[in-house]
């Protein structure tokens, strides 16, 4: 756990930005595009997690 309030918010803020670009770029081929739209998903929960300090 990082326990520097401004690293974590910052490493929050980068994860939540790429989980975005992800589901943005994610391509309509089904596999590959359910691959990308679920990593994203994923790694926006984990940035919203650790912006509230529960990760």
């Amino acid at each position: 756990m990082i326990k520097n309030v401004r690293t974590r918010r910052t490493l929050s803020l980068a994860l939540i930005v790429l989980g975005g670009v992800l589901l943005f770029l994610a391509p309509e081929d089904i596999w590959i595009g359910a691959v990308l739209v679920g990593l994203g998903i994923a790694l926006e929960v984990v940035g919203i997690a650790l912006g509230h300090g529960r990760a």
